[in-house]
């Protein structure tokens, strides 16, 4: 091979980025000890651009399109380099492709729960996922920032820098917003809009990037949604959205209730006072909940008017007093042979605890029914009991002396 063979060997006459993935940000293209010849191709694809860096210094940029490079197309750098009547010989220069597409694939979510003051169930810590959809904008800012001097920049480069301003920017919007979490959750369409420009305002300027889209879902404790679930909010927009959720301490009275359920279907789990307690708690469940159901029907503006409240009385369990129990519930006891006859009770108007059987209102729940027939049909009628022996006369006066 001749010299001049090898000199053309060395030198670059085609510089072009052949990529088919959407993961590749940045490449540089591979000159090594080679140089660029004078009139040699550059061939920026759609989706690409070029730009040439000289000794550190951005240079200058290239849209997709087919260029043949001179003096001309290359205004800054034949400034740097000094071409004062243009080049003729092959110059040194590093050649950066960009990647304009946007990537649609990039995952991020909240790491560590985050805390929102809700109206309706206080303290509630909620997570947020979703997609980022970020592309390079400014390919100066990118290069000096992101670039430094890899040759190559992929997407999962950045992607734990996007997902922390992610995360930090959802806290904010949080914080700004200051809706309670079930308000978050049914807004989230708007909601990521605004996201989308909390993120793009802490990117674009700093490391030269664009966030076109990001999609956010909102989702909530277990235990809030079993509540929602479970029917314990207060009233439910016509659309179907929870708007007004009630106290989470109703739901923890459900779980209860839940749970005294399952302790009634076991009743040899708990012993005889685990019984008398389970009972005891029961009943003051069902009264607290009769009580709610009498408060919000008297809430009501119009309707007819309430019932006479039934007589309750206290009875006492363990040596403690439990209740106000109805009569319902005092005969539900005594099926269940934790209320007894001898089981003291009082009411208002009484002057002193009394014995349940002693209480009037009380007396017809331990009245035993009469016995069973005997087998074999009804009980033969019973002879009728002979006649009483008619009364001796009376005897005859004595005559008149």
């Amino acid at each position: 091979m001749g010299i001049l063979d090898k000199i053309k060997g060395e030198l670059v006459d085609i510089i072009e980025w052949m990529d088919d993935s959407r993961s590749t940000l940045a490449w540089r293209f591979p000159r090594y000890h080679n140089e660029i010849k004078n009139g040699a191709e550059l061939i920026v694809r759609e989706g690409q651009e070029a730009v040439f860096v000289y000794r550190g210094a951005l240079a200058d940029r290239f849209s997709p399109g087919h260029y043949t490079l001179t003096s001309e197309n290359l205004p800054i750098l034949s400034t740097l380099q000094g071409w004062k009547h243009g080049f003729n010989s092959p110059f040194r220069s590093e050649v950066y492709f960009i990647n304009t597409r946007p990537v649609t694939d990039l995952r991020w979510g909240t790491p560590q729960p985050v805390t929102v003051r809700d109206p309706d169930f206080k303290m509630v810590q909620v997570r947020a996922n979703g997609l980022c959809v970020v592309k390079i904008e400014d390919a100066e800012i990118f290069l000096r920032e992101v670039i430094g001097t890899d040759s190559t920049v992929e997407i999962e480069e950045i992607t734990e820098l996007l997902r922390r301003v992610i995360t930090l920017a959802f806290s904010d919007l949080v914080l700004e917003t200051g809706l309670g979490a079930i308000d978050l959750q049914g807004r989230q369409i708007e909601l990521s809009a605004k996201l989308r420009d909390f993120v793009a305002e802490r990117v674009d300027d700093e490391y030269g990037l664009a966030i076109p889209d990001v999609t956010m879902n909102i989702s909530l404790p277990e235990e809030i949604t079993a509540a929602m679930t479970r029917g314990v909010a207060r009233g439910v927009e016509e659309g179907g959205f929870l708007d007004n959720v009630g106290d989470l301490n109703r739901y923890q009275q459900a779980k209860q209730a839940d749970a005294m359920l399952a302790a009634a279907q076991n009743p040899g789990g708990g012993g005889t006072m685990g019984d008398m307690m389970g009972m005891g708690m029961g009943m003051a469940m069902a009264g607290q909940m009769a009580n709610q159901m009498a408060g919000q029907q008297a809430a009501q503006p119009a309707g007819p008017p309430p019932l006479p409240a039934a007589q309750t009385f206290h009875v006492e369990m363990g040596g403690q007093s439990q209740g106000p129990f109805t009569v319902a519930q005092i005969q539900s006891g005594i099926a269940n042979g934790q209320v007894t006859a001898a089981s003291l009770v009082w009411t208002n108007g009484m002057a002193a605890w009394a014995a349940a059987n002693t209480v009037p209102a009380l007396q017809p729940l331990f009245a035993a029914p009469p016995p069973l027939p005997p087998a074999g049909g009804a009980p033969a009628a019973p002879a009728a009991p002979p006649a009483a022996p008619a009364a001796p006369p009376a005897p005859p006066a004595a005559p008149a002396p």
